[in-house]
């Protein structure tokens, strides 16, 4: 945990990843090219964050409102989604990438769980970088899942009705450091039921450039901004 006056980059950056149907809708073109043109993006920001200093990557894919948008919408995703994994498996699992998912999946289809299944096993020995894909994830229904998970335990009496427990054993990220920074691209000024939890304490940074625009450069820059904060986690 950094304490005040400390400039060292963050060891783990979060970001909601937003702006893709603008994107494309400012170019006169369906909202899938601009997911697909923002699945791209996403293929840089995973090779540029070790050089860096970045070792823990979080991404918000895909939550558990945007079911809400158009089935054709919906559905493209879903591929998008499918086809990332199926192409990126050889090339992350030789560049050390460790790949995991948090968010409900029994919603998702099961060619594309199954993905995310063989990508988290084929990749769990790795040691570079972390990257979690948040899909079909919500901040509340993670901590409703969570509250379940540990009053079952408590009902079966695994755990003491008196115990003290940390409900982030129970949390979706659990082994995870929590963000240090959480990026929001877009313009959009808020944080979308996105990891309530782990971002108490976490640094934000609002964005006004669309996310299929944000380069390494622009995280870069962000970082160096980082350095310049001072964090005290409620300490004077």
């Amino acid at each position: 945990m950094q304490g005040s006056g400390d400039t060292a980059r963050p060891r783990h950056v979060a970001i909601i990843m937003d702006g893709n149907g603008r994107w494309a809708a400012n170019r006169g073109w369906p909202r899938l090219v601009g997911h697909r043109r923002g699945a791209e993006r996403v293929k840089q920001l995973v090779r540029a964050c070790p050089d860096l200093g970045v070792n823990w990557l979080t991404i918000y894919a895909f939550s558990t409102e945007n079911w809400k948008r158009s089935t054709e919408e919906v559905l493209g995703l879903m591929g998008i989604f499918a086809r990332y994994i199926e192409r990126e498996a050889d090339s992350m699992a030789a560049e050390g990438v460790r790949m995991r998912f948090i968010g409900a999946r029994e919603r998702l289809n099961r060619k594309l769980a199954r993905l995310m299944d063989g990508i988290e096993l084929r990749t769990a020995g790795n040691t570079g970088l972390n990257l979690t894909v948040a899909i079909n994830y919500g901040g509340r229904d993670e901590l409703n899942r969570a509250a379940r998970k540990m009053a079952e335990k408590i009902a079966s009496g695994e755990i003491g009705p008196d115990e003290q427990v940390d409900l982030a054993n129970f949390l979706d990220t659990v082994g995870h450091p929590d963000p240090d920074l959480v990026i929001r691209t877009s313009g959009e000024a808020r944080t979308s039921n996105f990891l309530p939890f782990q971002t108490a304490y976490s640094e934000y940074e609002f964005t006004e450039t669309l996310w299929p625009d944000f380069t390494p450069d622009h995280l870069a820059a962000i970082l160096d901004k980082f350095g310049l904060r001072d964090r005290r986690f409620g300490g004077a």
